[in-house]
């Protein structure tokens, strides 16, 4: 989808920014009635914080704008595939889709290590679309774990 891909780019430039600032490359943002309402990512070495995740600070400020903690009829467009904490976060918070880019292997809660995301939950079920803009997600976090090990 061509709108998936534009979102996406967004949630890219945040990935950028926290390249930037030698976090983990992580963008994310929450869009309502198609336009983009919270911007985030990630935040652990800064904030020296495990849960400044890029997706858990854009649902914080998500709630924050709509003024209700119940973030229906939203989408969280993520660089990489949400871990359990994250994924746990958007059932929650009832968020309606999470789309996200390249998989993560070593923590993804949406098949790639666990499968939470797409498991029938008592509470809230989320569509999922991911592997937009993959390639781009995944060559970020490449290059920035590859500078890492220099």
């Amino acid at each position: 989808m061509l709108l998936d891909e534009e979102y996406m780019k967004a949630a890219l430039e945040e990935a950028r920014i926290a390249f930037s600032k030698d976090e983990v490359p992580v963008g994310a943002v929450l869009i309502y009635n198609g336009e983009i309402i919270a911007r985030a990512h990630n935040q652990v070495e800064t904030l020296q914080d495990a849960c400044g995740h890029a997706e858990l600070l854009c649902l914080r400020e998500g709630s924050k704008i709509l003024k209700n903690w119940r973030l229906l009829k939203t989408t969280l467009y993520t660089t990489l595939e949400p871990c359990s904490m994250c994924a746990g976060a958007l059932i929650l918070s009832r968020v309606e889709t999470v789309v996200w880019g390249a998989p993560d292997l070593r923590q993804g809660a949406g098949g790639s290590w666990v499968d939470l995301l797409s498991k029938e939950h008592p509470i809230h079920n989320l569509k999922i679309r991911s592997g937009v803009l993959a390639e781009e997600s995944a060559k970020m976090m490449k290059e920035f774990f590859q500078n890492k090990r220099k």
